[in-house]
């Protein structure tokens, strides 16, 4: 399975690499390692100085090892942007391993500034995504070990493990910084609370049924 993972990881590296020159600016320098330490505000993050930068500020180790699942979507996500590996910043790629349990979901959700592109390493994936309004077309598949989708930027999406056994995904995703709006935590979790009267009238249901959803967030 390790080797699976690592042909894997490349291809997506360099799949997703190509995607970021679509949307990423290109870097003005070799590199841009973040510096955490900063607290000057700039769209992405301060560079460190190249004179105290280093091998593990480009290195993650972590994505060989199964995640707990033990939550009510069944799934875990381990990510690697810019927060784990800060090599990553002006770079335009990411990526993440995604665990599922049996019939686990990583429930839907959006990247609003990476397209993602995934494959399988283990177990079969049902895959989807719904296009824009009005149309709000699902394109949905089973995918299984091998195989490989691609999400288009900022499009809500899913996955659910349709096996027996436990299934394991990795993705790469065009930005060093993805972000990711789960809409059910999103829609129902904000803090503060939207307006219950808000939600039932958008989703054409009693306030009641609003307000049960929102104690589960």
């Amino acid at each position: 399975m390790a080797n699976h993972i690592i042909i894997s990881l490349i291809f997506v590296a360099l799949s997703s690499g190509l995607l970021a020159f679509a949307f990423e600016p290109s870097p003005l320098q070799d590199f841009c390692v973040a510096d955490s330490t900063s607290s000057a505000r700039v769209n992405g993050l301060v560079c460190k100085h190249p004179a105290s930068v280093v091998a593990d500020d480009f290195f993650f180790s972590g994505l060989h090892v199964p995640e707990n699942t033990s939550n009510p979507n069944g799934s875990r996500v381990t990510p690697v942007t810019v927060a784990q590996l800060p090599g990553l910043n002006s770079l335009g790629i990411s990526m993440v391993r995604v665990d599922y349990a049996p019939w686990g979901i990583n429930p839907p959700h959006t990247h609003p500034r990476a397209t993602e592109i995934l494959t399988v390493i283990e177990g079969s994936l049902q895959v989807g995504f719904v296009t824009s309004n009005p149309d709000n077309n699902l394109i949905t598949r089973t995918i299984n070990k091998g195989d490989v989708f691609v999400f288009p930027m900022g499009l809500v999406h899913f996955q659910r493990n349709v096996g027996t056994g436990n299934a394991v995904a990795i993705a790469a995703l065009s930005s060093q910084n993805p972000g990711v709006i789960t809409i059910a935590n999103t829609v129902f979790g904000s803090n503060p609370s939207v307006s219950g009267d808000i939600l039932a009238k958008a989703f054409q249901v009693d306030k009641s049924v609003v307000d049960q959803l929102q104690t589960k967030f």
